[in-house]
């Protein structure tokens, strides 16, 4: 290695440092009171509101341990085991809340580190690259983030931060020897719906028919078996035996998969809904309520 070489190599490591630094400043320690187990969070705002995973804030009492070193009650405001996402509030202001940024810009290839407490080690660093930006469809915002880091027991709640030190995720989980973490976009639909979940307000079943697009081909179709009352279904104009077939244009797989497209869809925008009726093919709009709405 030449001079030259040690000098850049140099100038990387004191900017991964500063990165690492920046980050590590807002996230915490979330340990439940009493008990074993635990994980990071990341200061969302300075007024003392924290986003880790919901597996990290079981029960109700929970010990939040800032950088600083301060520990901290902490209680959790929302939190959904679906999207596994919770928020902790702790009674604390003007806290160093991490840099966010959107998640859509990441590419597969892009540097990105994660932090948190692996195996009891506070503020561990791990870097990365990403190895996918997982959506619905090209059109969606992503849904799941898989990295090339390592990830342990410890690190689940804490952030994923791209190269300039803007967290674009929540680490959740390893599969298949990938780390995965949930996009920013989604911790702000989770926050904005006070941890709210869209539903289509219908009670289904699945169901097989035979596509005329291409013999013997089968369509996946869900049977409305029941219509609930005051919900998006019933809005739309769905009936009992209806079958649904496509959300946007794509086979409906499961009904998770409709909460899901309707939470990426946002407040105030229609969602088309193929369905079979008497026989024939026809089109719905699904409407997701604004925030008025819905609370």
């Amino acid at each position: 290695m030449t001079g030259n070489d040690d000098v850049a190599g140099h100038g990387l490591d004191e900017a991964m440092a500063m990165v690492a630094d920046s980050v590590r400043r807002s996230v915490v320690r979330i340990r439940p009171r009493g008990r074993d187990g635990g994980g990071a969070g990341v200061i969302w705002r300075p007024d003392g509101l924290i986003v880790t995973n919901a597996h990290v804030a079981r029960g109700g009492n929970l010990d939040v341990e800032l950088a600083d070193g301060r520990v901290l009650a902490g209680t959790v405001a929302d939190r959904d085991p679906a999207r596994d996402l919770a928020a902790v509030r702790i009674d604390a202001g003007d806290l160093p809340a991490a840099d966010v940024a959107h998640a859509a810009g990441l590419r597969a290839g892009d540097l990105v580190i994660a932090l948190g407490h692996p195996h009891g080690w506070v503020g561990a660093l791990s870097v990365g690259v990403v190895h996918s930006v997982e959506r619905a469809r090209p059109d969606a915002a992503p849904h799941a983030i898989r990295a090339a880091l390592r990830l342990a027991p410890g690190n689940s709640g804490g952030p994923l931060a791209d190269a300039r030190g803007r967290v674009v995720g929540i680490n959740t989980l390893v599969a298949r020897g990938l780390g995965v973490a949930i996009p920013t976009e989604s911790v702000e639909r989770f926050l904005g719906t006070g941890g709210r979940r869209q539903s289509l307000g219908a009670r289904v079943r699945p169901v097989r028919l035979l596509t005329v697009r291409a013999e013997g081909a089968e369509l996946p179709g869900w049977l409305v078996l029941e219509v609930v009352g005051g919900g998006l279904a019933q809005a739309a104009g769905l009936l009992a035996g209806d079958v649904l077939t496509a959300l946007e244009g794509r086979p409906v797989r499961s009904p998770e998969e409709i909460a899901a497209t309707l939470d990426e869809a946002g407040a105030g925008a229609r969602v088309r809904l193929d369905l079979v009726r008497g026989g024939r093919l026809t089109r719905v709009d699904l409407r997701v309520p604004g925030m008025a709405e819905a609370a």
